[in-house]
């Protein structure tokens, strides 16, 4: 049966706006200023880790405009006027919604220990913890370890390939952007059944990981000279060790190449 005319579904109007807002955020950086080096920092894109970093720290410049005009002052309402039970109950049913899909990324790295535990912790918070509403799955040691799909393609031995700063996403690398696509699926904005429900758990899990970066946000605009570079060497180096879970290869040095190549020339003599 054909709808009758002027009486579109809802979700279809809402996915239109969604894509015609990305359209104008995209465009709208063209005129966007750049997040400016601080004085003394290496030229612009000398980094191998960041060969687009001219693009890159104009779309961060906008993502940190953005921020300190909406998000960190909603942030900021919601820190001082919801109380803190109902905000840690928000953040746990969240992360307990998480839970699940790091427990399926622990297993496809091999790690099935890992796995168990973080699935028997989705299983305890659910059931025991009123639908993660609670969490005594902490009380009985069953530590939240997060993975995602971009960590198991790290362990998979997929290069981190280079960093890129996407509007209103934020920082990733091209590994981790792609790792995005199939971690979307299972987000928690994906569990309500409605799409107005998505749009909202979607705008809580911002809201609520925004909530809980204040403190570092203020600490980061008095310690970090250049606040871009800061972020992306954080960034990395946290996406790094996630990878490893703690414990990252040593960084070789050309010199210290050369040696090791040397004493192997030596023993084959």
């Amino acid at each position: 049966m054909r709808r009758a005319r002027g009486h579109r579904r809802p979700g279809r109007r809402a996915r239109l706006g969604a894509v015609l807002l990305a359209a104008s955020l995209a465009g709208g950086l063209g005129g966007c200023a750049s997040a400016p080096p601080a004085p003394g920092a290496p030229p612009v894109g000398s980094n191998p880790a960041d060969p687009w970093e001219a693009f890159n720290r104009r779309v961060y410049a906008f993502n940190d405009a953005l921020d300190e005009a909406i998000l960190k002052p909603v942030a900021i309402a919601y820190r001082d006027n919801v109380p803190e039970l109902v905000r840690r109950g928000v953040g746990n049913v969240l992360g307990n919604i998480g839970d699940a899909w790091s427990a399926v990324n622990h297993l496809l790295q091999g790690k099935v220990e890992a796995s168990l535990n973080m699935g028997t912790r989705f299983f305890v918070n659910t059931f025991m913890g009123l639908g993660g509403l609670l969490d005594p799955a902490t009380e009985m040691n069953l530590v939240r370890r997060s993975e995602d799909f971009g960590q198991t393609l790290g362990v998979w031995g997929v290069g981190p390939g280079p960093y890129v700063v996407w509007p209103l996403l934020g920082p990733r690398t091209v590994r981790d952007s792609f790792g995005t696509l199939v971690d979307r699926p299972f987000e928690p904005s994906r569990v309500p059944p409605t799409e107005a429900g998505r749009y909202a758990t979607a705008a809580l899990a911002v809201l609520n990981t925004r909530t809980n970066l204040l403190s570092a946000s203020d600490l980061l605009n008095q310690v970090a000279l250049d606040r871009y570079v800061f972020l992306r060497d954080a960034y990395l180096q946290r996406r790094l060790d996630a990878v490893y879970d703690g414990a990252p290869p040593m960084e070789t040095f050309d010199d210290e190449a050369e040696e090791a190549q040397g004493q192997s020339g030596k023993a084959k003599k």
